[in-house]
């Protein structure tokens, strides 16, 4: 059974195919529904950071030699792994991260179909042959491993933003090393267990837990032997790394902030917004790059859809997961609920109103209320930036053109959602949307199957589809005399 009583945290680190201890010491993961400690885990340092990168670059070439249907299998074992220990992860994810346990069993099935799916990529290996125009050569094109692939993960998806870049790196040839967030070690020690099982041999996949990400993830920008960046998080730490990958030209793929609008047109069924509404902005208390940040809401029906996402906003049911009645965990820490806190109180000091407001837990816990917003005017810094908590504002609009101008007029492009009656004027609003996925008539965009990313300073890439294993790849073409 998983749980931080049973996995070995004091040997945390894996490297070469061994469980070891970090040249750092250890350091502290907390559960942010109580403020205790959780567990004590290894910590990484810059030399083990260096020692992981020996082992990814020396099962490099085997690992890219490896027929595709083994690979394959290994990712579709692990997939089956997942499932078999699917509650014992998501307990896991509840421990460390605070989500609710059905956002977590939601996480593990959805961080377990990108093992299934790129299980099925592997084996699509592509190629292009063709005549060249001007007659007497013929071109072949090729895909080939990009080779040591360092990656930087986020604390709201422990295991969810492990498997979408573990699963399409593995499945395209590349071996890596992989550096969790701090605040959740724990989900992706258990995930490289279940790799190992699966049959991932030595080398392949290196994990560096650590509370010193710049010494680590800087370690690995200036070795040579490292090829590929893939990272998510915020933007501000994505322009450094973009900074330091500058350096050496490092591939890189940066999934990063966002500051979803949320449209609701005039002969929208509003059943089905709230509904949405709820899924877009409190499942993981909002603390997705893609969740419902701001919600513009036509006249017409802005105080009847109010209303109705301010009751469901009040019966949620906050608290810790141990409680399965309960809907809505804690943030990830002290500072988040202060930082949270702080757009709320700019937004009422510039008119906006409290219209609802769930009960949180007396005691421990970095809980915060699920709160609806109204009368937000555009320049309060809830509208202007990323909420990343269960902060809903909304906005009424009238004019189109203006509703347009304001949905774009952020540095931000990675996620959106139109919900509208008829379908054909929701597409149309959808693509004059300046983002990289927009949910329309629906709540949730993220899908193993398609192409996850954003536009200006959301990111850079795609991840998941067909798209998310070239991102580990290296086009290559041969030019043949005819």
């Amino acid at each position: 059974m998983l749980s931080p009583d049973t996995l070995d945290t004091d040997r945390a680190l894996h490297i070469a195919g061994r469980w070891q201890a970090g040249r750092a010491g250890r350091f502290d993961v907390v559960d942010p529904a109580t403020t205790e400690v959780l567990a004590t885990v290894a910590n990484g340092s810059a030399e083990d950071a260096t020692t992981a990168v020996d082992a990814a670059s020396a099962a490099a070439a085997s690992w890219a030699a490896t027929p595709p249907r083994q690979r394959s299998d290994v990712l579709r074992r692990t997939y089956e792994l997942m499932h078999r220990d699917h509650d014992a992860l998501a307990r896991l994810i509840t421990a460390e991260n605070g989500k609710s346990l059905a956002d977590a069993r939601a996480e593990v099935t959805y961080a377990a179909e990108f093992f299934r799916w790129f299980a099925e990529e592997a084996v699509r290996a592509e190629g292009r042959y063709s005549t060249a125009p001007a007659g007497g050569a013929r071109t072949l094109v090729t895909y080939r491993p990009v080779g040591v692939a360092a990656l930087v993960t986020p604390w709201n998806f422990p295991a969810a933003m492990a498997t979408r870049k573990i699963g399409p790196a593995l499945a395209a040839g590349c071996t890596v090393v992989l550096k969790p967030a701090a605040e959740t070690p724990l989900t992706a020690l258990a995930i490289t267990r279940l790799l190992s099982e699966a049959g991932v041999p030595d080398g392949v996949v290196n994990l560096v837990p650590t509370d010193d990400a710049a010494a680590v993830v800087g370690t690995w920008l200036a070795d040579s032997r490292v090829r590929k960046l893939s990272f998510t998080g915020s933007t501000r730490v994505g322009r450094l790394l973009l900074h330091q990958a500058a350096d050496r030209v490092v591939n890189t793929s940066m999934e990063l902030g966002g500051n979803a609008p949320f449209v609701v047109t005039a002969d929208a069924d509003l059943d089905a917004a709230v509904e949405a509404a709820m899924v877009a902005k409190f499942r993981g208390g909002g603390q997705a790059c893609v969740s419902a940040n701001r919600f513009y809401v036509h006249a017409d029906v802005a105080e009847e859809f109010t209303a109705r996402l301010g009751k469901e906003v009040e019966a949620l049911r906050v608290g810790p997961a141990d409680d399965p009645g309960n809907q809505i965990g804690p943030l990830i820490s002290s500072k988040a609920v202060a930082d949270i806190t702080a757009l709320v109180d700019d937004a009422l000091a510039r008119g906006a109103r409290v219209a609802a407001r769930s009960d949180v837990p007396d005691g421990p816990g970095f809980f915060l209320a699920p709160t609806v917003l109204t009368d937000a005017p555009a320049d309060a810094r809830v509208v202007r930036e990323e909420i990343f908590g269960p902060v809903a504002p909304v906005v009424t609009w009238r004019d189109e053109d203006e509703l347009l101008r304001s949905v774009n007029d952020t540095e931000m492009g990675l996620a959106a959602y139109v919900f509208a009656g008829e379908l054909q004027r929701a597409v149309d609003l959808a693509e004059h949307i300046d983002a990289g996925m927009v949910g329309i008539n629906r709540g949730v965009v993220s899908d193993p199957s398609a192409p996850f990313g954003g536009t200006k300073q959301s990111g850079l890439g795609r991840e998941g589809s067909h798209e998310g294993l070239h991102e580990f790849t290296e086009t290559q073409y041969l030019s043949l005399a005819w």
